[in-house]
């Protein structure tokens, strides 16, 4: 069974997932990240692949993939630091990445090196539900990948059940129509939201993400959702640190 169903059948609530940007702050930590946020709890992890337009991310993001194409961070490099992450590592890893370097790459060849190396799934902010539909999903199952795809507050009911019926793993449910970024709190408006998502009783399970960076917003998330994701916060812990350890601990306290 892919390791993302299996972890959603196994835990029904308060999943933490955690985005970090391959290739920062040093270009041979990504191994380390990883295997330091499961020794922490993190429940998945989704792998940013740095691109130099990201469109849908905020200012942290971007200047995260700035520095990791900067220290020379590439999809192929990545494929190599991780061949070997599976003798280590055992909860659910996510890739999150434009189509742009994964096009560059090819995607069946994509797919393939991520069942090789034992990526669970993508998450690609920039790919159309349709083409999706009529050009990925069949590869994409053929190597037990599972595509992620977003919804949003725009996101019709009619779209939502049709990615609801024709995805698999969970669904990333985007908390507003901006980019990422850490907030306070969210407002009535966005709980609606989220009220309204889990009101459908879809088939899939949903994770909240952009803007979770505290107790308030985690619990918010993980009241009408399975569980949460975290980016923004924790790549500027990060950042900070430059201590994986030190900065899981950090957003820890802030969220519990």
């Amino acid at each position: 069974m892919n390791r993302i169903n299996k972890l959603f059948q196994e835990k029904k609530e308060n999943i933490l997932s955690i985005y970090f940007c391959a290739g920062t702050p040093t270009l041979e930590g990504t191994v380390n990240i990883i295997e330091t946020l499961e020794k922490n709890g993190v429940d998945l992890i989704e792998i940013g692949i740095p691109f130099s337009d990201p469109m849908a991310d905020g200012v942290v993001i971007q200047n995260a993939a700035t520095q990791a194409l900067k220290n020379g961070m590439s999809l192929k490099l990545l494929f190599s630091q991780l061949k070997d992450i599976r003798k280590r590592v055992h909860i659910p890893l996510a890739f999150m990445g434009y189509l742009n370097p994964i096009m560059q790459y090819g995607f069946e060849n994509f797919c393939k090196d991520c069942n090789t190396c034992g990526i669970d799934g993508v998450i690609i902010p920039d790919l159309p539900f349709k083409d999706y539909q009529q050009y990925y999903r069949e590869i994409a199952e053929k190597y037990d990948v599972r595509i992620i795809m977003l919804i949003t507050p725009e996101t019709s009911e009619e779209r939502v059940r049709q990615i609801d019926d024709n995805t698999d793993g969970f669904i990333y449910m985007v908390s507003s129509a901006a980019t990422t970024g850490a907030q306070k709190d969210f407002d009535e408006q966005k709980q609606a939201y989220f009220r309204k998502i889990n009101g459908m009783d879809l088939r899939n399970p949903r994770l909240v993400g952009f803007g979770i960076s505290n107790k308030a917003t985690f619990d918010a998330a993980c009241a009408n959702a399975s569980g949460a994701i975290i980016g923004s916060k924790f790549v500027t812990l990060l950042r900070e640190t430059r201590d994986p350890a030190a900065a899981i601990q950090q957003l820890l306290s802030l969220i519990r």
